[in-house]
């Protein structure tokens, strides 16, 4: 279930010509793709409400957050890497999936652990994802009303039909086999990120140099008694480092990522991978970078939450536009890159546990117009039209569920970008406990958990506000 069988690749010589050395079909994938599909993963539209993070914590909090964080998540994410092969990560035998590395290395009760974080967070962001693809083409319809009548004018509309038409984009996605067959999509994507976070950095730059309005910035972001209340204070300072450190993580898809690699002899599948999140980490933290300070250095302390959105900007209309046509087809790939692997999981459960079963296993040939013999299996064509249904449906019935997908990412921050790479490479060196390195890994895990437990917080406080607050057929932003 999770390679599709294709007859052509069976043709002309010996069979083993087209198989891996596991008995799968070739991979092909490279260090290019593989950082599409993590540029897709990590550069959302989150990168556009960046402004607003460091406004909450000042010209030094704000860019250090971001360079910590980043050095954090690419330190993690290559102990991860090596962990694709057990017991050695160059000719070990493949680990499929996260849960597979967690399996082979770690064992017992983690390996449900490591399940339950991921693929409820891979749920979580698939469900925000279809709310933010909504509040994107809501705001190209708001801008155009407000074009036409003024920037006063009210211009309320409802997501709903937006959540709709993007779950019907994503039932036809969705029958993309697998992760492998799923590049083009990424590089797609990948290119519509770098689009609407170049519009929205060209927009804060071209704001900085007109000078119109006196913005205000400081060293320690928004002020006590001036901008905020005291714990008003605290909780957008612990959201906001919440934000950062949830903005790089793509742990959750790391190995699946993997799994598309092809093998070499020269360059193994754990350095391609290395070389792809260097890449990935290092184009993701420019941008936030730029995006954030700017976006700060326009803005200032009143920095909105999302200044394409949020109406930062509101001319020139058509450009504010494109860039939110831009955020939309982006979440259509990135939907993709974080529902696969849960996908692949359903399937390959189902098919393990009825092997016999041939609405599960079977599959049947079909003349696609423009496109040749596509492989339809039934099971596959129902369960993900169900999960796509399932979250859309979510997603009308709590249009609030952004706030909640801060304690979602808070609750697997800790465990999948940090605790689980950190213990299997402990495992995997056979390092010495309470040496010197054993001893700073701890450290750093320890630290990264108060982390999670103080984002958690925040977003819970964030979440209750939302309730209270929430209008129903309005743009939340």
């Amino acid at each position: 279930m999770f390679v599709e069988k294709i007859p052509g690749d069976y043709e002309n010589g010996d069979v083993n010509k087209n198989l891996d050395d596991d008995g799968r079909v070739k991979r092909t994938g490279t260090w290019v793709t593989a950082s599409a599909h993590i540029i897709t993963a990590v550069i959302g539209s989150g990168v556009l409400s960046l402004a607003w993070a460091v406004a909450q914590l000042g010209w030094v909090g704000g860019p250090a957050a971001l360079v910590v964080f980043s050095f954090i998540t690419y330190f993690t994410s290559t102990l991860l890497a090596d962990a694709y092969r057990a017991p050695d990560p160059v000719n070990g035998q493949r680990n499929y999936t996260y849960m597979d590395a967690v399996r082979a290395y770690l064992g017992g009760r983690k390996v449900q652990l490591c399940g339950l974080a991921q693929y409820m967070n891979l749920t979580g962001i698939t469900i925000g994802y279809t709310i933010t693809s909504s509040i994107s083409m809501v705001a190209v319809k708001r801008s155009n009303c407000f074009h036409k009548h003024g920037h006063h004018a009210k211009c309320e509309t409802s997501n709903y039909p937006f959540m709709v038409i993007f779950g019907c984009i994503q039932i036809v996605l969705s029958q993309i086999p697998n992760f492998a067959k799923l590049s083009w999509l990424s590089i797609i994507a990948s290119v519509m990120s770098f689009a609407y976070s170049f519009i929205g950095l060209g927009l804060s730059i071209a704001k900085v140099a007109g000078g119109e309005e006196d913005v205000r910035t400081t060293l320690t972001g928004v002020v006590v008694g001036v901008d905020v209340s005291g714990s008003e204070k605290v909780w957008r300072t612990l959201q906001a480092i919440g934000d950062i450190a949830f903005a790089y993580s793509f742990s959750n898809v790391l190995i699946e990522i993997q799994d598309t690699i092809k093998w070499s002899p020269v360059v193994p599948e754990n350095k391609s991978m290395k070389r792809a999140t260097a890449i990935g980490v290092s184009t993701t933290t420019i941008f936030y970078v730029l995006c954030g300070l700017v976006g700060y250095a326009a803005f200032g302390n009143d920095a909105p939450g999302n200044f394409l959105t949020g109406f930062g900007f509101y001319e020139p209309f058509w450009l504010i536009d494109f860039a939110n046509i831009c955020i939309a087809i982006h979440l259509l790939g990135a939907y993709q890159v974080f529902a696969q692997p849960l996908f692949g999981f359903v399937e390959g459960w189902c098919s393990r546990r009825w092997p016999g079963n041939r609405f599960i296993t079977s599959e049947q040939a079909v003349r696609v117009p423009f496109y040749g013999v596509y492989y339809i299996n039934l099971f596959r064509l129902v369960w993900r039209t169900t999960y796509v249904i399932v979250t859309a449906l979510v997603a009308t019935l709590f249009p609030f569920f952004n706030n909640f997908l801060g304690l979602i990412g808070a609750g697997s921050f800790w465990p999948l970008v940090v605790y689980f790479p950190i213990e299997i490479h402990i495992a995997q060196t056979k390092m010495a406990k309470y040496s010197f390195k054993w001893m700073w890994l701890k450290i750093l895990t320890w630290a990264c958990l108060i982390v999670s437990l103080i984002a958690a917080a925040a977003s819970i406080q964030g979440l209750i506000q939302s309730l209270q607050a929430y209008k129903p057929f309005q743009l939340q932003d």
